[in-house]
């Protein structure tokens, strides 16, 4: 499975969002660090949930990274959050 689904798949589960996009940004980072042929280390997430209603900023970005744990944070270089309610 690849490093996409496996976000997919895990936020699905943890937040069951609105709305979801995982983007691999890789391409756009070609030739900088953490870059890998292939793709899949650098990825913008838009994802939206009743679930974060309560949250603050930071407390939104901690659960979207415990939701992903080390096992998939680990693999990635960069990962841009864009998070919303509803």
């Amino acid at each position: 499975m690849s490093v996409t689904e496996e976000i997919r798949q895990a936020l699905e589960k943890n937040f069951s969002p609105t709305r979801l996009e995982v983007i691999d940004e890789s391409e756009k980072h070609r030739g900088h660090a953490g870059y890998q042929d292939g793709g899949e280390s650098h990825f913008r997430v838009r994802i939206a949930s009743e679930v974060f209603a309560p949250m603050s900023r930071i407390s939104r970005h901690r659960a979207v990274h415990s939701a992903l744990g080390p096992a998939i944070i680990d693999r990635i270089h960069a990962l841009a959050l864009e998070i919303e309610t509803g």
